[in-house]
Parts: C-alpha cells; sequence; structure tokens
C-alpha cells in the first residue's frame, strides 16, 4: 500500500496541501495589516469575518487533502465568555493543529515561529501569545499575558493550550503544566483521538521523524480524527488560589473522558530520560523517582541551577560528613516531611538513618543537566577527591552509582582503563582526556556489565517502540504500594 500511494496519491496530496496553504497566505497577510491590539479586543469586522470563513474553509481543503475526509466532533464549543481557555490532550502530533484550523483559537508559540515564511503569517493571524526563549523574564509575562487576555470577559479570542507541554503517545496524561489554569477562570477540556487501524499521527521522543510521519500518514485511504469538548470545568475557590491542584482535577476529568491514566511524569522527565549525554539512564534508575521528589519539595526547574551552587557549596564545607534526617532537614531549609523522608530513603542504602550529602548534590546535578554528563562528574570529583585532586575506585563507584540512580554497577573495568599507570587514583583530567578518546565509555566500560546478558536487556529495549521511554508507562496501583527503588 505504501508503495503504490507512494507513487500514485501521496504526490497528489501532498501538492495540493501545500496550495492549500499557500492559498491561505494572502488571506492571512491582509487580515493582518494595519491590525493593533486595541483592534484586536474589538468585535470582528464583517469583512474579517468572511476572511475567517473562507481561511477555516481553505485549511479544511488542506486537511481533506491530508486523508482527514471527515471530522468527528463531540459536544458543543463553550463560548469565549463561558470559557476563555480551551485545553487540549492528549498532544502527540503536529496533526493537533486540526482544532487549532477549526477554532482558529489563539495558541501560545515560541516567538521564533512568526518568522516562519508563509506559517508565520498565518500564525500572527491568530493572535497567538508569544515565547521569547532569549528573555530571562518570558515564563512570567507569557503567564501575565494569558491571565489577561483569560480576565477580559470575552473580548479576546479562546486561547487554546495544551497544557501536557510535549509529545506523548496518548497511552496516558502527563502532569499538566499549571500556566492555563493561574488565571483561576473556567476552562473548557478537549479530547482529541485518532482511531486509525494503523498509527502513523504519533510523533514522539523517538522512532518515526516529523517527515517520515507526513508521508506515511498521507499515504493512508482515510485518518480518523475525533475532537470532543468536554463541559466547561468551573474551578472551585480553593483550585482558584491552587493552579497545580486545578491542573491535576483536569486531567482527571479528561484522562476518565479518553479511559487511560494519569501519570506524575512530566516534560522535564522526559528530558532526563532520554538525554543524549554520555551516561544514558538505564531502566531501573531511581533518579526519576528522585526528579518527581524534588518537584514535590517545591524546588522549580527555573531556578533549579542556583540552588545547585548553593547546595554544593555547602556539601564542600561538610566534606565526608554523614547526615540524619534533622542535618538533611536543615541542609536543604527544607521542614521534615513525607516527601523530604522519602528523599531521605533514596540515599539511605544501608538503612542505618545516615545519608553522604554530596550524592544528593550529585543526583541533583544530574536532574539539573541532564545532558551534561562531564559537568557532572566534574563536580562529583570535587566533592570526593583528596587534597593531591585524586579520587580511588570505591569513590568513583559512588559517583557513578549516583549519578545513573543503581545501585549495582561494575566500574572495575571503566577506572583500570582510565588509571593506565595503576596508580590506584585518578584526576579529573584522567577523565576527562579519556572521555575525550573514549566517548562511548559507558556503553563500552559501564552497561555491558549492567544490561548485558545476565539482565537479558538489549539496548533497544531500553525504549518502547511507540518512542516514549518505558518508565512512562502509567503507574500500576499495585505499584505505589512497593518501596522505593534506593541509589
Amino acid at each position: 500500500q505504501i508503495a503504490f500511494m507512494t507513487l500514485t496519491l501521496f504526490p497528489i496530496r501532498l501538492f495540493f496541501a501545500a496550495f492549500m496553504m499557500l492559498l491561505a497566505w494572502p488571506f492571512a497577510f491582509v487580515a493582518s495589516m494595519g491590525c493593533d491590539e486595541q483592534d484586536l479586543e474589538k468585535p470582528l469586522s464583517w469583512w474579517r469575518k468572511i476572511v475567517d470563513v473562507l481561511l477555516k474553509a481553505i485549511m479544511r481543503m488542506m486537511w481533506l487533502a491530508g486523508g482527514f475526509h471527515w471530522i468527528n466532533v463531540k459536544g458543543r464549543r463553550a463560548l469565549p465568555t463561558e470559557a476563555a481557555i480551551l485545553t487540549v490532550a492528549p498532544h502527540s502530533s503536529y496533526f493537533d493543529a486540526i482544532p487549532v484550523t477549526m477554532t482558529f483559537a489563539s495558541i501560545v508559540m515560541k516567538a521564533e515561529s512568526k518568522d516562519i515564511p508563509i506559517w508565520g503569517t498565518l500564525i500572527k493571524y491568530i493572535r497567538p501569545v508569544f515565547v521569547s526563549r532569549s528573555d530571562q523574564d518570558s515564563r512570567r509575562k507569557t503567564v501575565e499575558e494569558i491571565k489577561r487576555r483569560a480576565q477580559s470577559d470575552g473580548k479576546w479570542p479562546q486561547i487554546m493550550i495544551f497544557p501536557e507541554g510535549t509529545c506523548t503517545n496518548r497511552s496516558c496524561l502527563i502532569t499538566f503544566k499549571p500556566g492555563a489554569f493561574i488565571p483561576g477562570v473556567p476552562v473548557q477540556p478537549v479530547v482529541l483521538r485518532y482511531p486509525n487501524k494503523l498509527d502513523t499521527i504519533t510523533w514522539t521522543w523517538q522512532g518515526p521523524g516529523a517527515l517520515e510521519i507526513l508521508w506515511l500518514t498521507l499515504c493512508q485511504f482515510h485518518n480518523s480524527v475525533e475532537i470532543e469538548f468536554l463541559p466547561v470545568y468551573t474551578p472551585s475557590e480553593e483550585e482558584r488560589k491552587n493552579p497545580v491542584l486545578y491542573a491535576n482535577n483536569v486531567r482527571r476529568v479528561m484522562a476518565e473522558a479518553l479511559g487511560v491514566s494519569v501519570t506524575d511524569y512530566t516534560f522535564e522527565d522526559c528530558q532526563l530520560a532520554l538525554a543524549e549525554g554520555q551516561l544514558r539512564l538505564p531502566p531501573d534508575t531511581c533518579l526519576l523517582e528522585f526528579a518527581k521528589l524534588v518537584r514535590s519539595l517545591g524546588l522549580k526547574p527555573e531556578t533549579l541551577e542556583d540552588d545547585l551552587e548553593k547546595y554544593t557549596a555547602s556539601a564542600m564545607k561538610m566534606k565526608k560528613e554523614k547526615v540524619d534526617l534533622k542535618k538533611f532537614s536543615a541542609y536543604l531549609e527544607f521542614p521534615v516531611s513525607p516527601t523530604l523522608e522519602n528523599m531521605f530513603a533514596l540515599f539511605d542504602e544501608n538503612e542505618d538513618g545516615i545519608i553522604d550529602i554530596r550524592e544528593f548534590v550529585i543526583a541533583l546535578s544530574v536532574v539539573c543537566k541532564p545532558s551534561k554528563t562531564l559537568e557532572t562528574i566534574q563536580l562529583a570529583f570535587q566533592l570526593y577527591q583528596s587534597e593531591n585532586g585524586t579520587i580511588t575506585e570505591e569513590d568513583l563507584d559512588h559517583i557513578l552509582k549516583t549519578a545513573m540512580g543503581v545501585s549495582q554497577i561494575n566500574v572495575t573495568h571503566l577506572f583500570r582503563a582510565v588509571d593506565e599507570e595503576e596508580k590506584g587514583e585518578i584526576t579529573y583530567d584522567d577523565f576527562y582526556t579519556f572521555a575525550e578518546l573514549h566517548p562511548h565509555f559507558a556503553e563500552d566500560y559501564l552497561y555491558t556489565d549492567q544490561m548485558g546478558a545476565e539482565s537479558g536487556l538489549e539496548t533497544s529495549s531500553l525504549y518502547a517502540s511507540n518512542g516514549i521511554c518505558t518508565d512512562f508507562s502509567p503507574e500500576n496501583t499495585e505499584d505505589k504500594n512497593k518501596p522505593l527503588q534506593k541509589k
């Protein structure tokens, strides 16, 4: 079918879809000319309403060219005065733009998108909220803009937000980001389904790339999509004060409508699990659990690097001192709580009530900079090295166990390879030189022991075929009663 469609219908569909997008550009360009913010808050003029209808028709023809012959819509879309924000999930593909082109709701987009030829003009037409990566204060400004529009009593178009913040494989809903829920206004949940016999839609971390997804989807005779507008969710007073609670409750409603589970993993966890550093995290790592506890404790991603510097400086002064739960609480400047106790338990490998604070710092460094392996190892050397700047094999064992979040690993082969002069100790310069010459040192010296024939695991089995790390599958109720996996 793929071979036949590639030679026949695929080029026709691709040409027609591209033509529709080009056809939409002049209408969007003319309608966007001379518009300032005050004009956008006014009701659409008669000619702009006509442009709106024409553009929606053109976009519908573009999706028709892609094999989306009909779009099954369930429920009623709320008016802007009823729900200023539409929360859409799950987010799994660039085909999720279908409800955007159907509603012309505003979306949150990175500022660079408006400079893309043709597509940028269409994006600007729907009056998005732009996020600038170069602006350090962009996160706050974006939230303030969403809040301003949401509280305008329907003067602005509805804002459509994908609160997961990343693409998943639709097997569960990951943690919702709170941005859509901070304004505390009613939202309308919108759920997406792609009930195709063969899934060529999903575009996640691994697997087919964007162009391959486009090719395979256009080679399908028909592509199905369902868009369901759920009843408007009005937050309680408690939810207005607590956006995280609000987000979790809306996620629960959407998960029930989809018939899927929820998981507490987030976009940042995806980055951590699939980071392309020299130390790939194994499937049984406890660092994902550690990252969840870091968030639960109140340490925020945007301030994590500053927190890391503070905790590193304190650990340097403490040197090799072991601490109990009370001292760990004082070190972090957080009161003792179930979350803190669980975090402490991750590092209390011997269950003797004391931990090495240096292990916490190394784990936090991995969570903070998941792809910067050598920076974390350099930090670890500073924490463990003797007065002459060296560490032993035992020290390296502690460092790599913590950096990988596992309790069993054999570093003997790696240490001997780095310690060419057989001095029984190495410096960071020795390790760095070795890593430069052997960029795949983890695969060559570590993973062969931990994930070789004895475990029955292959490299490819670390990730599910759908592109999401196997650690991101929905948690079973039974698993919650199991003890935490220790470092």
